[in-house]
């Protein structure tokens, strides 16, 4: 790893241009590949106190819950194909979608029959497994990807393409790139966060069930150990490295900031060619592989200067607190207390120029069958725009000291229809009205 650059050297060209944003108000810090990110300061709102673990959550809204919903213990992700030409079933299918989401999330079976009270020779219409189990703060967000408006051969199945929103397209190739086509990609995704892991996955098996002769799963992923903090009430948790992630993240509460950052307006839907997405936002996914023997090996001086924060407290490198402000000039024994290279530099707003919301997880799936363990974190980030958004970051952390361990081993990007607005409404009505 590159040591920090020399006073004697001269301030870089990026340290100039930290320099100089560092004193910008309302700067907020950006969310990347598997580090520990900064805090984003709230427009001067109090901090709320959340919800209960075992309470519901709202399902309906001007937005989907589950983006700035404060961010629950355990996550179940899934990527569909769909498998049907038929619009018609498609149709059908959300609203079947849309109708059992609305009953789970309130903590109640996925049909209105329920997994015991139907007839001795019919299926339930519920699965069963979470029979007694109260909501656990479950929310459930669909998305759409790029295939479903025009398939990778040019197809409109559903004649949607010329709704397709401009910034919706597959995510460019970044250095070091591992990425396997079969845990990638994907025409529909569902993202289920609860505080129990048995009702997350109870609503994604009922979904999966309800979608049959449909869609089909592509692939999905398990989560555990939420990453980032998407309220201030909650505290900064620590990834499989370690280090506490997060920290300066957007905030539920910075609600100038999620307009500027976030949510996908009126005017940004139109200049998309797709007002149906005014409300919605942007989610990109990324598989992220920690390389954890290789972490474990290093020196601790070495694992805070490639993250740029203490360890222990979470401070950025010369501070004291981990909520102190990051300081791109402060000095250590005459050398710059944080690298160029470090993480938290090419990550902080103020160089990468730009904001997201993290929402991702930690996962471990078994061992890789050389003894290595097959863990890391499973990236989610919600924007108005990913080329502005997640593509701008991720490009400006191509000389990450922290590339040496983690390898991106799956990519998405789906468009989040806005929230449901009342009984009548269904997930993607703005779409194909």
């Amino acid at each position: 790893m590159s040591e920090p650059t020399s006073p004697g050297r001269g301030l870089s060209r990026r340290r100039l241009f930290g320099l100089a944003g560092a004193g910008a108000a309302g700067v907020l810090a950006a969310g990347a590949a598997g580090g520990a990110i900064g805090r984003a300061t709230a427009d001067d709102a109090p901090a709320t106190p959340g919800p209960a673990p075992t309470d519901a959550v709202a399902f309906t809204g001007e937005h989907q819950a589950g983006i700035v919903t404060p961010a629950q213990d355990r996550l179940h992700f899934v990527a569909f194909d769909v498998t049907t030409d038929s619009r018609d079933d498609l149709v059908e299918l959300l609203q079947a979608w849309t109708a059992a989401a609305r009953r789970m999330t309130a903590g109640q079976d996925a049909g209105p029959v329920g997994a015991v009270d139907g007839g001795p020779y019919a299926p339930p219409d519920d699965t069963g497994e979470a029979i007694g189990l109260p909501p656990s703060g479950l929310t459930l967000t669909v998305g759409f990807g790029p295939t479903l408006f025009t398939t990778a051969d040019g197809t409109d199945r559903f004649g949607l393409a010329a709704r397709r929103p401009a910034p919706l397209g597959e995510l460019p190739s970044f250095p070091g790139d591992q990425l396997d086509s079969a845990i990638s990609g994907g025409d529909l995704c569902v993202q289920a966060c609860a505080n129990d892991p048995q009702v997350a996955v109870h609503a994604v098996r009922n979904l999966v069930r309800l979608g049959a002769g449909v869609v089909s799963v592509r692939w999905s992923q398990l989560g555990f150990g939420r990453t980032s903090s998407t309220t201030t009430g909650q505290a900064t948790p620590r990834n499989l490295f370690g280090f506490k992630d997060g920290t300066d993240n957007l905030k539920a509460e910075a609600a100038n900031a999620l307009d500027q950052f976030v949510w996908v307006g009126d005017d940004d839907a139109a200049s998309q060619g797709a007002p149906w997405l005014a409300g919605g936002s942007y989610l990109v996914t990324r598989r992220i592989r920690m390389l954890i023997e290789p972490w474990d090996t290093s020196s601790l001086r070495e694992q805070e200067q490639v993250v740029g924060r203490t360890k222990g407290t979470g401070a950025p490198l010369g501070q004291r607190a981990e909520f102190d402000p990051v300081d791109f000039t402060e000095q250590v024994d005459g050398e710059f207390a944080i690298p160029e290279t470090s993480h938290v530099f090419l990550a902080h707003p103020t160089n990468s120029g730009t904001a997201i919301l993290r929402r991702g997880y930690s996962f471990v799936d078994g061992s890789d069958g050389l003894g290595r363990l097959d863990a890391g974190l499973f990236f989610i980030a919600f924007q108005k725009n990913p080329e502005t958004g997640f593509v701008q970051v991720q490009r400006n952390l191509r000389h990450d000291a922290m590339n040496e361990y983690i390898r991106h081993t799956s990519s998405a990007v789906f468009a989040c229809p806005p929230g449901i607005r009342g009984d009548d409404d269904w997930w993607g009505r703005t779409l194909f009205a």
